[in-house]
């Protein structure tokens, strides 16, 4: 019997710690644990893989405005360039991984609608961390819009809602294939779509609200993003904080999450449920068997 889908949402944890120096060499030590979490899914499902890039879409965009011989490229543009720097990177821990299996990197364009209300508040999170004096210095050099990230600060730019995979077809081909798939890198690179012409939008997409429209339109059987902690949580960080474990999607709309951090993931699990039947679930990044296993993790349900 063929294995089902499964699309894997990995955050920024998966491939550099916060707030450590966003060298080629921490990359490969995190990425190499990451791969090593996700080979042990491939036994029971077809994996497509959907990666973050906000430090490193960043990192680009500040070292673009370091060669001012040069105008700064757009945001889509560094956004396809992390898809193709972080694909190969996991492409080749994963390959390490297993050896016999195809592993396949495929630079994704994502259609989004030029009026989204949400281009009017930057939301989406890119960059390394600031104390909030450099943070404030720094967007009044370079024109950034900036907010508080936790106990620090960080830039932040567009992210409308993404509206279409480009690529979905070609994603299907390599699955039927059984190739491991890694796309939708940052999120896509965010284009819009005028009669035939494809144009580049500045922007970052949400890597978890693309995760979850690409499960839908390759027909997943569930939606797993991984992040830094075991469950959702409650009142997270106070004394009373308290682990989800199984809810529905009516019971998680009641509640509230931090729209730059948990929010996300939550609202792309509740999409993906309540349109397509299947789960989403929530887990930390080194327990991705377990949480498919049903012992650890949130799961959220239609």
């Amino acid at each position: 019997m063929e294995k089902p889908i499964l699309v894997v949402a990995v955050g920024g944890n998966a491939l550099l710690q916060r707030g450590e120096l966003m060298s080629c060499e921490n990359q490969k030590k995190s990425i190499t644990s990451t791969a090593r979490s996700l080979a042990k899914l491939h036994e029971k499902y077809r994996l497509v893989i959907v990666h973050g890039n906000g430090p490193q879409v960043g990192l680009l965009a500040l070292q673009n405005l370091s060669y001012r011989d040069c105008p700064p490229y757009p945001m889509d543009v560094l956004g396809a360039e992390t898809q193709g720097m972080i694909g190969y990177l996991m492409q080749q821990s994963i390959k390490r991984e297993l050896p016999a299996e195809n592993v396949t990197t495929l630079v994704t364009q994502v259609i989004v609608d030029a009026n989204d209300p949400a281009i009017a508040d930057p939301s989406k999170f890119i960059g390394p961390v600031y104390d909030k004096e450099t943070a404030h210095k720094l967007a009044k050099q370079h024109g950034w819009t900036i907010k508080p990230d936790g106990e620090y600060w960080r830039r932040v730019v567009p992210s409308p809602a993404p509206a279409k995979i480009m690529e979905s077809d070609a994603i299907k081909t390599l699955l039927a294939k059984d190739h491991i798939v890694i796309c939708g890198g940052g999120g896509g690179a965010p284009v819009i779509k005028n009669d035939l012409n494809i144009e580049g939008f500045e922007a970052v997409i949400d890597k978890d609200a693309t995760a979850a429209l690409l499960a839908k339109e390759i027909n997943a059987a569930e939606l797993l993003i991984l992040t830094d902690g075991s469950h959702v949580c409650l009142n997270w960080g106070k004394p009373n904080e308290r682990a989800l474990t199984d809810a529905t999607v009516a019971e998680m709309k009641s509640y509230e999450f931090a729209a730059g951090s948990m929010g996300p993931k939550v609202d792309a699990c509740c999409d993906f449920a309540e349109q397509t039947g299947g789960t989403g679930n929530i887990g930390d990044l080194h327990q991705a068997l377990d949480v498919m296993n049903r012992t650890t993790g949130t799961r959220i349900f239609p």
